[in-house]
């Protein structure tokens, strides 16, 4: 039963295909009382299920409107909308005094994303972004290491974040005017965040980017791979492959892997390959047995209670990546190397 000193979340909007978990979590969570709205209905694909009817089916508490879930005075707000409603919900957040954590990516341009930073510390809550692989022991391990010195100097890092094409589940994924774009938008925030911790915010220095929708071809009006180079003041060189490349039918809906080269070592990383790999026989498919942490719960308590080995990212952090993110967007459409925004 819960107490009359739980701290009270607020989850803003089920558009998020991490919605619902985070829902579910929250609301499992001792010391905690959660409560939904999701009034923004009107995008929601033929036969996706949104609002109250999504609420009783998570079992959590909801109400109709935003007005209502801050009138019950929240401590805090996940915010999960579609991308280019982050802005509202978080400044509406902060001009309640509340902290929120935003669903990644923290905004759709460097100009939204610049204004929900000023705005949270204007008002003096925090603002956390939901990039939950820095959470992950893969990751951690790799930190470790080249905090220690093991690694010497990084030069390159090879990474990859590949998984299905969300609008499968959720349509507005694959609309630009909702999604602010495709597979660049969606993929390249997880590893750049990665990075901007590893190096200690040591900044993106300037992106090339080529991308192309021949995936899904015809049923996304963004596109569906990308592939960036990124270098950054530190001397390191990211490459990264930030498609919507996992088949539908993989028992897996993705991963993020990264290779991190140093002077004197190579680390090699996956951050969801806590698994036992095997085929079913019976179904005549392979299958994947989880075993691993879960880091969407470490991500929540960290913000929740400040529990964990390292901080949610910042929003700064977060706007970071926006900034990369729009970088890679202009090399793409100019085929010229592009200076990151500082």
């Amino acid at each position: 039963m819960k107490g009359v000193q739980d701290v009270k979340v607020g989850v803003l909007s089920f558009a998020h295909v991490h919605a619902g978990g985070f829902a579910r979590q929250l609301d499992a969570m001792d010391g905690v009382e959660v409560l939904a709205a999701d009034p923004d209905t009107d995008l929601a694909a033929p036969g996706e299920v949104r609002g109250k009817d999504f609420a009783s089916r998570i079992g959590v508490n909801y109400v109709d409107t935003y007005e209502e879930l801050f009138a019950w005075g929240p401590d805090k707000v996940v915010v999960c909308s579609e991308n280019v409603r982050h802005r509202e919900l978080v400044e509406r957040a902060a001009a309640h005094g509340v902290d929120v954590l935003c669903e990644k990516p923290l905004a759709t341009t460097p100009e939204d994303g610049a204004a929900m930073v000023e705005a949270c510390r204007a008002a003096g809550v925090r603002l956390a972004v939901a990039h939950p692989v820095r959470f992950s022991p893969a990751y951690l391990a790799v930190r470790e290491a080249v905090r220690a010195g093991t690694t010497g100097e990084v030069l390159t890092v090879a990474g990859a974040n590949n998984g299905y094409m969300p609008g499968a589940r959720s349509r507005w994924f694959t609309d630009p005017e909702l999604s602010g774009g495709g597979a660049v938008m969606d993929h390249t925030v997880h590893v750049a965040d990665l990075l901007d911790d590893l190096f200690e915010a040591s900044p993106a220095l300037t992106v090339y980017a080529q991308t192309n929708n021949l995936l899904y071809e015809g049923r996304a009006a963004v596109e569906t791979a990308g592939l960036l180079t990124v270098t950054y003041a530190n001397g390191a060189v990211l490459t990264l492959d930030c498609s919507w490349s996992q088949p539908g039918h993989h028992p897996a809906w993705g991963g993020l892997s990264m290779q991190v080269v140093g002077e004197r070592a190579v680390l090699e990383m996956d951050a969801f390959d806590q698994k036992v790999h095997g085929f079913s026989e019976t179904a005549r498919a392979a299958v994947e047995l989880p075993y691993g942490v879960d880091l969407d719960a470490l991500m929540l308590r960290s913000f929740l209670f400040g529990e964990g080995p390292v901080e949610v990212t910042d929003g700064a952090a977060g706007l970071r990546a926006v900034r990369i993110v729009a970088a890679a967007y202009e090399s793409a459409r100019t085929g010229k190397t592009v200076p990151v925004a500082g």
